[in-house]
Order: C-alpha cells, then sequence, then structure tokens
C-alpha cells in the first residue's frame, strides 16, 4: 500500500470500491499473521510454564541470587545496555 492516501474526490466509484477491497483484504492478511503471531506466543509461554514448572518440581528456584542482583542493577539504572553484555545463562 502506498504511504500516501489518494485524493477520494477524483477517484470513480469502481476506483473506489476497487480500493475498499484492496485494503479490506490487507486487513485480513494482517489480521491472520496477528493471530497466527499469538499462537505462537501463547506456545512458547506455555513451554516456558512447563520448563520453570519442573525446575521448581526438581526443588530448583525460579529466582537466583543473579537475577537479584540484575533487579538490583535495574532499580538502581545501572542496567546492561545490550544483550551482548549479558552474561550467558
Amino acid at each position: 500500500m502506498e504511504d500516501t492516501f489518494p485524493d477520494l474526490g477524483s477517484l470513480s466509484d469502481k476506483e473506489l470500491r476497487d480500493l475498499i477491497d484492496k485494503l479490506t483484504e490487507e486487513e485480513n492478511d494482517i489480521s491472520y499473521k496477528r493471530r497466527v503471531l499469538h499462537g505462537k506466543i501463547d506456545i512458547l509461554r506455555a513451554e516456558l510454564v512447563n520448563r520453570l514448572r519442573q525446575e521448581r518440581e526438581r526443588g530448583g528456584t525460579l529466582i537466583s541470587g543473579d537475577d537479584v542482583a540484575q533487579l538490583t542493577e535495574i532499580l538502581a539504572g545501572k542496567a546492561q545496555t545490550s544483550l551482548e553484555d549479558k552474561p550467558a545463562a
């Protein structure tokens, strides 16, 4: 789709209907992609919750000392600015 909106007064009825159809189709495509992304996010979150639950059942803790240290840095305004600086888990 173009970034500029056409002069609606210069469009014929057919051109106006065609533009509506085109934009409606684009909206449907975007909506479908959004639903697929939400589904993938839900699957990933469910996997993460399952892993955390299993870790907890094995006696692990959900919050580590590293997590507390990182939170302290965030609250103190000293958080790392890039993922490259972040230590490996």
